[in-house]
């Protein structure tokens, strides 16, 4: 199934291109991620502008840039409404503080399982709606909904089940995924990602919710904390690729469509390239003899998923787009046998 949708993609994508070959660069975009230079994630990113630029037969230049180039992670959201960026890709818990509504569909921890879930979700169960709707009034347009794999836990102690989360000093970011951690007994700690690794090292925490496998592991996590616990039980973030919306509604209809298929062939392209970058990493994980990689039973992690289900019932009362939100959500799990 896989590879006929990437064929009729190839496709489409070689009639666009080739009807666009002639044409000179019309618009020259600045987008920022929020990963930094280097990360599986930003180096997926660089490829998808490449894309972009070669499906619109150069007609559209898109320059990535890393976390913070132009403004912190939280304020991208105006920054793109405002014409400052003229576009993001990146994960929408960052502007919780705007709207909890954005923490929800960021990351509904404990909900997924596996990225085509949620990218389920948010095609055929009514996500792309909702989160257009929620991201409108601050002058954005929604592209479309990427994600990754489910993100690896870093651990110095073993963590076999949710009995053993308790007391557990452990890195999370303020929000949704604090309060979880803490409500299953965990001891969580809000520190900046950039802190994780001399914290863990230090012994200032146990554990982390960080990042994907293979970044745990390229950053030499794995070496100082020995129990990764993967594949992930808590985390799987969404990734919003969104531009200015007053550009958007200027663009000719072909390069609409144009954007629209980059989005398709990016949620592909990122989603294997990095299921490929866990298997190598976990494949070297297991040559170093003081690692051992911990796989929750499925027992574990319904025990876990409802701990999480409570939270979000609680943040279902926060707003009407909260509510909204979360009534999908539960409608189009309990309709896959997924809750």
């Amino acid at each position: 199934m896989f590879k006929s949708f990437m064929k009729t993609v190839a496709v489409t994508v070689s009639v666009i291109a080739m009807s666009a070959a002639a044409q000179a660069a019309d618009y020259n975009w600045t987008f920022q991620t929020s990963e930094t230079a280097g990360e599986p994630g930003f180096i997926n990113k660089q490829k998808w502008a490449d894309t972009v630029g070669e499906m619109s037969g150069g007609r559209i230049e898109i320059e990535i840039l890393p976390i913070g180039a132009v403004v912190p992670h939280t304020d991208t959201l105006e920054a793109v409404g405002a014409g400052i960026l003229q576009g993001h890709l990146t994960d929408p818990s960052y502007f919780a503080g705007k709207d909890p509504a954005f923490a929800m569909m960021g990351n509904l921890v404990g909900a997924w399982s596996d990225p085509f879930e949620l990218l389920g979700f948010m095609q055929s169960g009514g996500g792309q709606e909702l989160y257009s709707e929620l991201v409108e009034p601050y002058g954005v347009h929604f592209l479309g909904a990427a994600a990754t794999e489910p993100e690896a836990f870093v651990a110095s102690v073993p963590i076999r089940s949710v009995d053993d989360l308790k007391g557990v000093k452990l890195r999370a970011p303020e929000g949704m995924v604090y309060e979880i951690f803490q409500k299953a007994g965990a001891a969580p700690v809000a520190l900046p990602g950039s802190e994780v690794f001399t914290a863990l090292d230090k012994g200032v925490v146990d554990a982390a919710d960080y990042t994907v496998f293979a970044a745990n592991q390229k950053q030499g996590m794995n070496d100082i904390a020995h129990y990764p616990l993967y594949p992930g039980f808590h985390s799987l973030p969404l990734i919003d690729i969104s531009m200015n919306k007053e550009i958007w509604d200027g663009l000719p209809e072909d390069l609409k469509s144009i954007l629209n298929a980059s989005v398709d062939v990016f949620i592909f392209q990122h989603v294997y390239s990095v299921r490929q970058l866990d298997a190598e990493a976990v494949s070297q994980a297991k040559e170093n003899p003081e690692i051992e990689i911990i796989n929750w039973s499925g027992d574990e992690r319904a025990k876990f998923r409802r701990i999480a289900q409570a939270e979000w019932e609680n943040w279902a009362g926060k707003t009407e787009m909260t509510q909204r939100y979360y009534d999908a959500v539960v409608a189009y799990l309990k309709g896959r046998n997924l809750l």
